[in-house]
């Protein structure tokens, strides 16, 4: 389902460049552009949408005084040439902070943190049972692109300090992302870490040592302070109709 987007901003020029910025993802659906703040905040109230890119000093209501009033709290990116409103942003719980002018890169950036670990906002609680549950996927940022990827391609993940290698499938992939906020983040019935330096697929394990996990016929170590949990894991997910 795609996130719903809405931009606001006294400066036409501004809400064009986000339009662009937006019409170049698909997963992004722009449901609402506007140059007023007062008929924005109307229209937002009519629209609920997942996230309001959002200018900060407007004519007659900031963006501050905009969002008092809404009713409900959509994600929001604020978009501002002023830097000192950066702190009094945080105070809103925002979930990010544009300076223009803005570049695509930065951009991209600030999607991510909606793709990241929210895949489908707006998805409803229960799925009819005629309909086939959507494959869950989350975007990395790769190189200066987000990359969509599903998280049944992903075998294993090996950290690289500051970046991981995302072993998949169809090859590997190395994203700007901690192997530490990947384990708190990814789903712990799918993934889990049994070493400093590796997360594992529990669906794509081939085979289980004391010593190692192979997947795709390569040998993955197990930290040894790592074991204890795999093993508990191992156990609460093993058939017990299995031999």
């Amino acid at each position: 389902m795609a996130i719903r987007c809405f931009v606001l901003d006294d400066e036409p020029l501004a809400t064009d460049l986000m339009q662009d910025y937006i019409g170049r993802l698909p997963d992004l659906e722009l449901v609402g552009v506007c140059n007023s703040p007062t008929k924005g905040l109307q229209m937002l109230q009519q629209l609920q949408v997942d996230v309001v890119f959002l200018d900060i000093q407007m004519p007659r209501l900031t963006g501050f005084d905009l969002l008092r009033p809404l009713g409900y709290r959509p994600k929001v990116i604020f978009t501002t040439a002023f830097r000192e409103y950066a702190l009094e942003s945080y105070e809103f719980d925002v979930l990010d902070f544009l300076v223009k002018p803005i570049s695509f890169e930065r951009f991209l950036q600030s999607v991510g943190k909606i793709y990241r670990f929210s895949p489908n906002p707006a998805a409803p609680q229960e799925l009819p049972q005629a309909v086939t549950p959507v494959r869950e996927y989350q975007y990395f940022k790769v190189d200066k692109e987000m990359v969509k990827l599903f998280l049944d391609e992903i075998l294993w993940i090996e950290s690289l300090k500051d970046y991981v290698r995302l072993h998949t499938r169809s090859g590997p992939l190395v994203s700007y992302l901690r192997i530490s906020y990947l384990e708190e983040k990814l789903p712990p019935d799918r993934f889990i870490r049994i070493h400093k330096s590796f997360i594992i697929s529990l669906d794509h394990i081939q085979a289980i040592s004391a010593n190692y996990i192979r997947i795709n016929n390569q040998e993955i170590p197990i930290g040894r302070i790592y074991k204890a949990r795999l093993d508990k894991q191992l156990q609460n997910t093993t058939d017990p109709g299995a031999i």
